[in-house]
């Protein structure tokens, strides 16, 4: 049968994220001692307390269909985690739960766009946000984020962007994958033109809770009652309560936009899963202990691999403020080592050093590279170790 794929599909760019992955499970498989750091997402367990709550709600028999929107107890938990942590407030039909965060933007992405509209996506970017802009038939429009303003984009960029046909610029902080944040103050002003040029602020925050020192999150729609009104937020535990797996995400913002997206789910996913739904109400609702160890122990491991790493010849690293990832621009690496790009550089780490990392170029930067601290500290220190011997042993001159 000669197969005709739809022309959405075709334009689809693989994540660069999950080859690099299956790559370096494929040497595993073989018996070589691989460490891969590509992983987007913690390495601990789910608390326990999650973990029993989604296990009582199972032997309670709550294994039917939910509302499309998410069960009333999970929105009320989430409006519950606005008020405390950004004094916003939110109704139930301003909240939907989805199957993970990336279901939340995709949703978005196909109610809020029409053929040819643009979306501005800052460099680095999250591997998806441009797909999921061309799957919705929208264009993506790149601002690039300078690595010497902490890879943020300025309002005078925004500006310079945006045309008629804008309708929305997203917003990563903590961003993935450079772990850098918008203060309050470049938040505001970046609103204040999505504002005037009135374009939807799509703020994603799933790393808000992971912030290290004195940095803090802020959300762009804590700032004002008009900024709130103009911004979807996207949100849910997978990070923050290392529930990646159990697909729970959240979206909230404008009721119409909100019904929309909901209605999209009942003919698509019908709901979220109902277990995995009581086990995010008590990620919410029950202790945030396991959510601060977390945090500790990813700042620990940040402060001693971001030391080890910028003592490597060629490798210069902004220190993240947040997220759990590395990106460190290698450009001088790779010449050093007798190589054309970074992307090269990625695969004799590889092939020769044994150490998995995610090039650059699937994030729009194509001269750094991705290394997630979200393993142990030990695998953290033989990696870079790896690397640092790689570097050393093949330098030209």
């Amino acid at each position: 049968m000669d197969v005709q794929l739809a022309e959405r599909v075709k334009a689809l760019t693989p994540s660069t994220t999950l080859a690099i992955t299956a790559k370096a499970k494929e040497m595993k498989a073989q018996g070589i001692d691989v460490i891969g750091l590509g992983a987007g997402e913690p390495d601990f367990n789910t608390p326990d307390h999650i973990i029993e709550a989604a296990y009582e709600s199972l032997k309670d028999g709550q294994t039917k269909y939910t509302p499309a929107g998410g069960l009333a107890g999970l929105k009320e938990a989430i409006i519950g985690k606005f008020k405390e942590d950004q004094g916003i407030t939110y109704k139930p039909n301003e909240i939907i739960v989805t199957t993970g965060a990336k279901h939340a933007l995709y949703n978005l992405f196909q109610v809020i766009l029409n053929e040819g509209d643009e979306v501005i996506i800052p460099t680095p970017y999250w591997v998806s946000y441009p797909e999921q802009v061309k799957l919705a038939d929208g264009v993506p429009v790149y601002v690039e984020g300078k690595e010497s303003n902490e890879f943020k984009i300025t309002p005078e960029q925004l500006e310079e962007v945006i045309t008629d046909k804008t309708k929305a610029v997203i917003i990563n902080s903590p961003s993935n994958p450079t772990g850098m944040l918008y203060t309050a103050d470049e938040l505001k002003a970046l609103g204040e033109v999505a504002l005037r040029k009135n374009i939807w602020i799509v703020s994603d925050e799933i790393y808000e809770k992971l912030v290290y020192g004195v940095n803090k999150h802020v959300s762009i729609a804590e700032l004002s009652p008009e900024l709130k009104e103009q911004t979807i937020i996207i949100n849910g535990v997978s990070k923050s309560h290392s529930m990646t797996g159990w697909r729970i995400g959240y979206a909230a913002g404008n009721a119409q936009v909100i019904k929309a997206m909901t209605d999209l789910a009942s003919h698509s996913t019908s709901n979220p899963t109902s277990t995995a739904q009581y086990g995010a109400i008590a990620a919410y609702t029950g202790s945030q202990e396991p959510v601060e160890e977390m945090k500790k122990a990813f700042q620990e491991r940040l402060n001693i691999i971001h030391e080890k790493l910028t003592s490597i010849p060629g490798v210069t690293c902004l220190k993240p403020q947040g997220a759990f990832y590395l990106f460190p621009n290698v450009t001088e690496a790779a010449k050093l080592t007798g190589h054309a790009n970074v992307d090269d550089f990625v695969t004799a780490l590889l092939e020769e050093a044994n150490v998995a990392v995610v090039p650059g170029s699937g994030f729009g930067s194509p001269a750094n590279i991705r290394l997630s601290y979200a393993t142990s500290l030990e695998l953290l220190e033989k990696a870079t170790a790896r690397i640092a011997d790689y570097v050393g042993t093949n330098k030209k001159g």
